[in-house]
């Protein structure tokens, strides 16, 4: 009632099919042994152009079944005739199967053509692609930089118009005070302010953590509780109870020693 699966089919573990030795009789031509030139993956199984070829051998040996005997000339003329004719037949359906094989090459190489093509054009609309976006990267850096270079300019233009005549302009310190942007509020160095040279005057200094005097006097003022301290040695731990029993706490810590040991 249980069934196994492998992993392969039996397809796959075949071998090709045996074929036996054989006797000929004396006197008798099987038919199978026509079928000799074919093996197994070429032309075995039989398929539709293996069938026409078996009977195109079964119509030619009735065909050489009705050839006259060579005994008189006028056999040998009728003969000769027929083979001819035959001949002719056989040059047509070899010209056919060449034809139909030139056929199929040519539709071979049409397919091939046109999937070389085919990758040819996704390869230039790639190059294509990858030259557009390059320039467009090239395109957007300058956008930007003429962007940047504009409001520069138009911020000098500004600067400039505030004071066409060059008159001397009184200083509005309310107008400065109310604006964060100002000079009161964020200096620029290029107009001569450095804000790291003053910068230690933002530094607290105090007199009782950088002076050793300060330190001393700071000292005295802390209570003894800071400076002495107090151990309170620990208490020793009970094992056993009043009535003599060891601990149920103290035998885990025992039995975990020994396991840790």
């Amino acid at each position: 009632t249980l069934g196994t699966q492998t992993d392969y089919r039996d397809g796959e573990a075949q071998t090709d099919p045996y074929s036996p030795e054989y006797v000929v009789p004396s006197g008798s031509v099987p038919e199978l042994l026509t079928l000799a030139t074919l093996t197994w993956g070429r032309g075995l199984p039989a398929g539709l152009l293996e069938v026409e070829m078996i009977e195109r051998a079964r119509e030619k040996r009735a065909w050489e079944a009705t050839l006259p005997a060579m005994d008189n000339a006028s056999h040998i003329a009728e003969r000769r005739k027929m083979m001819e004719d035959m001949e002719r037949k056989e040059w047509a359906f070899r010209e056919q199967e060449i034809e139909k094989l030139q056929e199929v090459r040519l539709e071979v190489f049409k397919k091939l053509l046109q999937r070389r093509e085919e990758n040819q054009k996704e390869l230039d609309a790639k190059r294509l692609d990858d030259h557009w976006q390059n320039h467009q990267k090239a395109k957007e850096e300058k956008i930007k930089k003429i962007q940047h270079d504009c409001a520069l300019m138009l911020r000098k233009l500004i600067a400039k118009r505030k004071n066409v005549m060059g008159k001397l302009e009184r200083r509005d310190i309310i107008k400065e005070y109310t604006d964060f942007a100002s000079q009161t509020y964020a200096p620029l160095s290029r107009i001569g302010y450095f804000p790291d040279n003053n910068s230690e005057r933002y530094v607290v200094k105090n007199f009782y953590l950088n002076t050793f005097a300060g330190l001393c006097e700071l000292e005295a003022s802390l209570p003894d509780s800071v400076t002495q301290v107090e151990i309170k040695a620990p208490k020793p731990k009970y094992t056993t109870t009043k009535t003599g029993f060891i601990k149920r706490s103290a035998r885990l810590e025992v039995e975990l020693a020994q396991v840790h040991q």
